[in-house]
């Protein structure tokens, strides 16, 4: 039998007041998120988000009332030694918290489908130039750098790489950059991913193409104010396949939380641009005032963070949140 985590046989001995049941390993175990949040430091556990089908997916994402907060790890929650958009990043985050991972496709001169941001290669890798204008295999001949600048022994991934790694782990989501709605369409049907990819798109014309081409592929859509409700309202599109992007400050009619919500979709917010550097920046003095604006966030509405710090996002998430019942059995705890 598979070894279990260091931290399980405390977790029975002393359980939390906030808990709920979650399945492990196909066992019946009572823990809560603050415990899942901060097992990384006593355990060597994955924590796994894992629907088994598309439907699986719409439903671990669909607003029935119950409180679920999870982080979207923006470019996978790059952090010292760990580079952004990096499969070895990733396993890291999964380490620390739940996650869904956020993630940047891009075309190499032979046509083959890398994960990187920049469309330039000088601040994150040890190459120059446009990476547009280089192959897979001079690619990967470089090293990606961290978020220090310092090299390390790591390449910049493929797509399917990364949907490989993926499958059982986690829920990928792709933006775009210069890979269109179709080519990431046909990407995801070439691994059977629907149950664990979701795409960004960026108008409502992308989103119809993309629920033309497979309609069990869920989007995240940008929903920022009621007009543009009502017109996603409109699109034809059920609202089941998306999850709302508000934006990366709270929306200004603060019922737009509740409107989206009433359609049964999830809520995302954004904070890389604005709180995670405010919590930067205040690490060696203090958090806790950065810490109730996030949840703030959630006490408004927001039920997903996309966030560069998911690690310690996570942490104060969780802190006082447990696994509604009714998602339960998406979310598992591995060991490595």
């Amino acid at each position: 039998m598979k070894k279990t985590c260091r931290s399980q046989r405390d977790k029975l001995k002393a359980i939390s007041p906030l808990t709920t049941v979650i399945v492990m390993l196909g066992f019946p175990i009572l823990v809560s998120f603050e415990d899942v949040a901060h097992s990384s430091s006593r355990s060597s556990c994955l924590h796994v988000i894992k629907a088994s089908n598309p439907q699986e997916l719409r439903e671990l994402f669909r607003y029935n009332g119950d409180s679920l907060h999870l982080v979207s790890a923006h470019r996978g929650g790059p952090q010292p030694k760990f580079p952004e958009n990096c499969i070895a990043t990733f396993e890291n985050t999964l380490k620390h918290t739940y996650a869904i991972m956020e993630i940047d496709p891009r075309y190499t001169k032979d046509g083959v489908i890398v994960v990187h941001h920049d469309a330039t290669l000088e601040r994150t890798t040890t190459g120059e130039g446009r990476l547009a204008d280089m192959t897979l295999k001079a690619l990967k001949e470089l090293r990606l750098k961290d978020t220090e600048g310092i090299v390390t022994d790591f390449q910049i991934p493929t797509l399917d790489e990364v949907l490989q790694w993926a499958h059982g782990k986690t829920v990928l989501v792709l933006d775009q950059k210069d890979v269109p709605v179709e080519a990431r369409v046909r990407k995801i049907e070439e691994h059977r991913a629907e149950a664990f990819a979701i795409l960004i798109v960026y108008s409502f014309r992308q989103a119809r193409k993309c629920y033309e081409l497979n309609k069990n592929i869920m989007m995240e859509v940008m929903i920022p104010n009621r007009e543009r409700f009502e017109e996603f309202d409109k699109a034809g599109i059920p609202w089941e396949n998306i999850i709302a992007f508000v934006g990366h400050t709270p929306p200004r009619d603060a019922d737009l939380w509740q409107m989206i919500h009433g359609k049964g979709t999830c809520c995302m917010v954004g904070t890389s641009r604005n709180l995670d550097r405010e919590f930067t920046v205040n690490r060696a003095s203090g958090t806790e005032s950065t810490a109730q604006h996030y949840r703030a966030l959630l006490q408004g509405g927001a039920d997903v963070i996309e966030t560069d710090l998911p690690r310690e996002v996570g942490k104060l998430l969780y802190r006082e949140s447990t696994v509604p019942a009714s998602k339960s059995q998406f979310f598992q705890k591995l060991p490595l």
